[in-house]
């Protein structure tokens, strides 16, 4: 898949993202793609279900599995707004997904502060796509926050 599909998906992703900043959620966004087609999405939840586990990318995967109807996603790629957390990372390596793709990193709480990764051995992982407005959108957040 080229940059330019890169973009439009985690453009969605960012959609997604602010839905969660629409219900005070911290603004994170996920979306799964199969064949150039969006087959699960979701945003961060956890305050609004009170569920630590409520984070985009697991509700994403969730739909995911739906959809096919499987606990596997082989032939998957995953644009998440914010590197997936240790816990995230996990479910995407369970779920075999092919691809992960994010915006932001996270040095505090992302996967790649720790080995060996998560991820399924053939998992292909991009960063830094429209890493400036998933930063921002983050960012802008936080701040609003401690004012």
């Amino acid at each position: 898949m080229n940059t330019l599909s890169h973009e439009y998906y985690m453009s969605l992703a960012i959609k997604e993202a602010k839905r969660a900043l629409e219900e005070e959620e911290v603004p994170i966004g996920a979306v799964i793609v199969s064949q150039n087609q969006i087959i699960g999405k979701g945003y961060n939840q956890v305050e609004r279900l009170k569920d630590v586990t409520a984070h985009a990318e697991i509700i994403a995967i969730t739909a995911a599995a739906n959809y096919f109807n499987s606990k596997y996603l082989p032939d998957c790629t995953l644009y998440v707004t914010l590197e997936p957390c240790m816990m995230c990372a996990s479910a995407i390596g369970w779920a075999q997904i092919k691809q992960v793709v994010f915006g932001a990193s996270d040095p505090k709480k992302g996967f790649s502060i720790f080995t060996p990764s998560p991820f399924h051995p053939k998992c292909i992982v991009e960063a830094g796509i429209l890493e400036e407005a998933c930063t921002t959108l983050l960012q802008d957040f936080f701040r609003s926050r401690r004012s």
